[in-house]
């Protein structure tokens, strides 16, 4: 009778099938773990807040996804490509609202009848100096200083003083307004006292009587024929002062 050659016997091949836990093992035996790159066991399922299986809900998002609150990202809706503006019109171009441009002609005649307009307290003033120098020497000088200041006064604040009416008379003096045109701003805010004297005063003026008594008459021929060429129909004071002339 043989002895029995199980897995504890001590005379046992090692090398022999059926060998302890390090040795091969049998075909109906545990199977060894399987080497790198193997077939995989099934995986067993995730513990929430870990990768999903495929099939299964989508992963949570994480403090630093753009998605979620707390990482600061924006989870609105997307808006569209951008927000619909309207163009502004190009520097130096009258906005498509201020209305139609006025011709030279309708400026000329405008200025011309400004011009008749204060030559009528002109003329009266001249009437009151030549009447008060027949009597006295000293009140025909005295009636000719008061008088120049008045005339100064009364040209100086004819045009601010009209075109900073309200309505549809704002940015017209009297010419203008028999004319058929006014004066707008490219802004498109409305005249003011201010904003008239800079352009009438200050602009059309001084500023082009300064130069003309440096350079005779050339730049009062500028300023005046100017339109004539401008695609937009403008003085030199007009470019200065950022203003249109319209028909009203």
């Amino acid at each position: 009778m043989q002895s029995g050659t199980g897995p504890d016997d001590p005379h046992r091949d090692p090398g022999a099938p059926g060998a302890g836990e390090n040795g091969p093992q049998s075909p109906g035996g545990p199977q060894s773990p399987q080497a790198p790159g193997g077939p995989q066991s099934p995986q067993s399922p995730q513990a929430p807040g870990g990768p999903q299986s495929p099939g299964g809900a989508p992963p949570l998002a994480s403090p630093e996804s753009p998605q979620s609150f707390g990482g600061g990202g924006y989870t609105g809706p997307v808006p569209p490509g951008g927000w619909a503006q309207t163009p502004a019109a190009p520097m130096g171009q009258m906005p498509m609202s201020h209305g139609e441009l006025a011709g030279w002609g309708g400026r000329l005649g405008a200025y011309l009848l400004d011009i008749l307009i204060l030559l009528v307290p002109t003329a009266i003033l001249i009437a009151i100096v030549v009447a008060a120098a027949l009597g006295s020497d000293a009140a025909g000088i005295v009636t000719g200083i008061v008088s120049l200041l008045v005339y100064i006064t009364v040209t100086l604040l004819y045009a601010p003083l009209l075109m900073k009416r309200e309505g549809p008379k704002n940015g017209q003096t009297w010419g203008k307004q028999i004319v058929g045109i006014r004066a707008v701003r490219d802004s498109g805010q409305p005249f003011n006292f201010g904003s008239a004297a800079l352009r009438e005063v200050v602009l059309k003026g001084l500023a082009v009587g300064i130069a003309a008594s440096i350079i005779p008459l050339i730049p009062w021929f500028l300023n005046f024929f100017w339109p004539l060429w401008d695609d937009q129909n403008r003085a030199l004071h007009d470019m200065a002062a950022s203003t249109h002339v319209v028909k009203a």
